[in-house]
């Protein structure tokens, strides 16, 4: 099987993390001479991950494989990237990294495939802690196998790689009176919520500058007119003067540790 662009053999690998298992570091993670190269997750964008969608950012690749082992035989060998975060490459290796969920390699050469597939990040069992919002490390796990399936070596050599994952969240909007007569007061009211991977759903987010923007009728364009902190509940409440027809809306531009949120936006009729 070939594909378009590219020569030599292709192999699918589905659940990856489910092949072979994974050792505890002993005396047999030594030097394996598998090199995993040119790794990029997610377009290098930070991953936003909610309560419980499974989450599958990209991830491309390049396995070297030491004189000895083939391509051809993925039986032999196993060179993947996974995800770790403070604590060693090893102890990531054993328990609580994240692993691709299946990917692809495209055979260059005897010794040298190019893999692309996905990460597969499950909040609901992956995730247990919001600590688990921050910097993940990137490190490969290399095995080599005996003819009789037996692990013959081992390694979990670090890289450069650094992946931000971030909690998803959420805002909603809701203005009134409607309608309201033009001059009057308008209350814009909403809420701004992140995801909690303790509690297995979304909670408030307090002191967030979320903007509240409105759009003129017959426009596709949002202007701020005002910004506000959330409460300690993640409430959103504001007030403005009507003037014109048209969509109010709130928009959080996020944290290093909190992907960004805008709500729907809600028309209001200016009579």
């Amino acid at each position: 099987m070939k594909a378009a662009g590219r020569t030599g053999a292709v192999i699918t690998l589905a659940g990856a993390l489910a092949l072979v298992p994974i050792t505890a570091p002993t005396a047999q993670a030594a030097d394996t001479g598998i090199t995993v190269s040119r790794i990029v997750i997610n377009g290098g964008k930070p991953v936003v991950v909610g309560t419980h969608d499974v989450q599958e950012p990209s991830l491309t690749f390049r396995i070297n494989l030491p004189a000895g082992y083939s391509t051809a035989d993925p039986f032999a060998y196993r060179g993947e990237p996974f995800l770790y975060h403070d604590t060693t490459p090893a102890k990531g290796a054993d328990g609580g990294g994240l692993y691709p969920g299946g990917y692809t390699c495209y055979e260059t050469s005897s010794r040298i495939a190019d893999c692309e597939g996905s990460l597969r990040i499950d909040p609901y069992y992956r995730l247990d802690s919001n600590n688990d919002a921050t910097t993940w490390n990137v490190a490969v796990l290399a095995q080599l196998f005996k003819t009789n399936g037996q692990l013959k070596t081992q390694e979990f050599p670090a890289t450069s790689g650094r992946v931000q994952i971030k909690r998803w969240a959420k805002a909603t909007v809701n203005a009134s009176p409607e309608p309201v007569k033009k001059g009057k007061t308008l209350t814009v009211t909403g809420s701004l919520t992140r995801a909690d991977w303790v509690k297995h759903k979304y909670t408030g987010v307090a002191a967030g500058l979320a903007r509240l923007q409105f759009c003129k009728k017959g426009s596709t364009v949002y202007t701020t007119v005002k910004s506000v902190r959330s409460s300690s509940t993640g409430a959103l409440k504001t007030t403005v003067k009507a003037s014109v027809d048209g969509y109010w809306r709130w928009t959080f531009g996020g944290w290093d540790t909190t992907g960004s949120a805008t709500s729907s936006g809600d028309y209001i009729d200016v009579r």
